[in-house]
């Protein structure tokens, strides 16, 4: 009898525990069970839409998306998997190893399609569909490829794309960006990705407990990027590269009123759509050419500005009543400050400021820079735009340097001397600039006192950003001293004698400023900045040749591409 009362608890016993198991299961956790069974059976692949337009001013595409397919299956039962394999072999012309290879690479369960094989054409795509009758686990996946219909053409405007990394997923998470997105490196791309992106789609669809594909349960379009509208006009920005070609530096064209860019071409360039395609063997021979073609030379070179920065001189010498216009010095070929000998790249005889700018007269801003003094250089300098990013969108902009007495004691613990002083006037020592704050120091003068923001973006989704791009500040230069220093550059390239004046038989007139900046032991950098036509001026334009030699070299380079945007009706 106690026996049987015993084995009666027991039972009882057993059923209250499955009983109250069962209740946790179905009512207390039942909810929460059910979505995982749901997400258990449900299976997603996502589709992804084009990513936003880039054309040039006139609404010509620079930057695109072209269809490309991918080849993908679904892991169901080893037959199946192995007839698509050589089936797919046989269309794509491919070895079936290699495409055996690209499924064990990329599996990851039994019910998450595999991509076996990537950016494959129309043709063959619709191929591999026709299959899909007696191989329903084959899935051929159109996917928006980044096209750039113009090669090279202002690929350090646009930039490229490529899949996310560590350091922009760590700082881009919370924006929605995840593993494996595809977003822009340098220029308006990255810049610009969030505008650009496109918005996900996809297809649902239901496996079983083997996770075998039993139907498609629904579909959300993904949704395509912003368009961007840039200020460039393509046939500026092709002339400046043709005539760039073959060379280090860059060409910068903008407007000196509104800071827009008509052109920015840096060389040697590179074609963005090797990122887009995976090439993997043409990006490793960009990362690792020693001539840096990734680099946008126009924001991200800071280089010794040499003659060009005399006008900085001039500007802080006249405001501060240093000298006047009638001021002379004598060139001797050399002068001699303290111990030691600076020498001209010419015996010129006496000169005022308009000759000294028109002959770059060394031994005269050697003397000038003195009398002004270190700090006056300075200040002068970062009125004029430098030493500090311009405001410029695109990312990577360097601020160059200015040195002065004050930072040397600080930073180098060492005095600060007047052969420094001579160095600092002539453009040379420690003064390091970009030509995009070149550019905008020459816009000064051509727009008569006013320092302006430099932008490349014109319009986004339609909407016109011009006016809000738009940002210029007052530089407090008397209107004496600009029109001087605007005659003088007239002069450089009027008087036969002047630096430019290879310049003086063009159709239309220029002004502007040469540079020969030493970089022993390599050639020196060739740089000349101006503005035209010089009476009322319409575009700045500035040329920097990377160990390109002496000033005259970018003169030449500077003279082809205003007279074949004068032939081609651009000015």
């Amino acid at each position: 009898m106690m026996r049987l009362r015993l084995v009666t608890w027991i039972v009882a016993g057993i059923f209250l525990l499955l009983g109250v198991g069962l209740l946790n299961l179905e009512v207390i956790h039942g909810r929460a069970y059910r979505e995982l069974g749901n997400r258990n059976c449900i299976r997603l692949v996502s589709q992804d839409g084009s990513r936003g337009r880039i054309t040039d001013r006139q609404g010509q595409v620079i930057a695109d998306s072209r269809l490309s397919y991918d080849l993908m299956l679904l892991p169901q039962d080893e037959a199946q998997k192995e007839k698509i394999i050589l089936s797919a072999s046989r269309i794509l012309l491919k070895n079936a190893r290699d495409l055996s290879s690209a499924f064990n690479n990329g599996y990851i369960s039994s019910s998450i399609p595999v991509t076996i094989a990537r950016n494959i054409g129309l043709k063959e795509a619709i191929a591999l569909d026709e299959l899909k009758v007696d191989l329903p686990a084959i899935i051929v996946q159109a996917n928006p490829l980044r096209h750039y219909p113009q090669g090279k053409l202002a690929s350090h405007v646009l930039g490229y794309v490529s899949e996310i990394d560590r350091w922009r997923l760590t700082k881009l998470e919370d924006y929605g960006y995840k593993t494996k997105d595809i977003v822009g490196f340098g220029g308006v791309e990255e810049k610009y990705d969030y505008y650009l992106r496109q918005e996900e789609g996809g297809i649902s669809f239901e496996v079983d407990h083997r996770g075998k594909f039993i139907r498609t349960l629904g579909f959300k379009p993904p949704l395509n990027g912003k368009d961007i509208q840039l200020t460039l006009n393509i046939k500026i920005q092709k002339i400046a590269e043709d005539y760039l070609s073959g060379r280090k530096g860059c060409v910068i064209i903008m407007d000196p009123y509104t800071g827009e860019i008509f052109a920015m071409a840096s060389s040697p360039a590179f074609k963005p759509e090797a990122f887009a395609e995976k090439n993997n063997s043409a990006i490793s021979s960009l990362l690792n050419n020693s001539n840096s073609p990734l680099m946008n030379r126009a924001v991200s070179a800071a280089c010794a500005p040499a003659s060009v920065f005399k006008l900085v001189v001039a500007s802080a010498a006249l405001e501060n009543k240093k000298i006047n216009l009638n001021t002379s010095f004598v060139c001797q070929g050399s002068t001699l400050i303290g111990r030691r000998e600076f020498k001209c790249w010419n015996t010129h005889g006496a000169q005022n400021l308009q000759e000294a700018i028109t002959h770059s007269c060394d031994v005269f801003f050697y003397k000038t820079g003195l009398l002004v003094g270190p700090q006056g250089i300075h200040d002068y300098a970062l009125k004029l735009g430098f030493a500090r990013t311009s405001g410029f969108e695109l990312p990577y902009e360097v601020p160059g340097f200015i040195p002065s007495p004050l930072w040397r004691k600080i930073n180098k613990f060492k005095n600060w001397f007047d052969g420094d002083t001579a160095n600092m006037s002539i453009g040379q020592g420690e003064v390091l600039v970009t030509p995009l704050q070149v550019t905008r120091m020459l816009a000064v003068f051509a727009n008569g006192g006013y320092l302006v923001t430099p932008y490349i973006v014109k319009a986004i989704d339609g909407r016109d950003l011009s006016a809000y791009q738009r940002k210029s500040e007052r530089v407090h230069l008397r209107k004496g001293t600009i029109d001087a220093i605007k005659e003088d550059l007239k002069s450089v390239v009027s008087s036969p004698s002047g630096t430019a004046n290879v310049l003086a038989s063009l159709p239309v007139s220029v002004a502007g400023k040469t540079g020969t900046a030493q970089a022993p032991p390599r050639q020196a950098h060739a740089w000349f900045t101006g503005f035209f036509p010089s009476k009322n001026p319409k575009f700045v334009i500035c040329v920097f040749l990377e160990h390109g030699g002496p000033g005259y070299v970018s003169c030449v380079v500077a003279k082809q591409i205003i007279q074949e945007m004068n032939n081609q009706g651009l000015i």
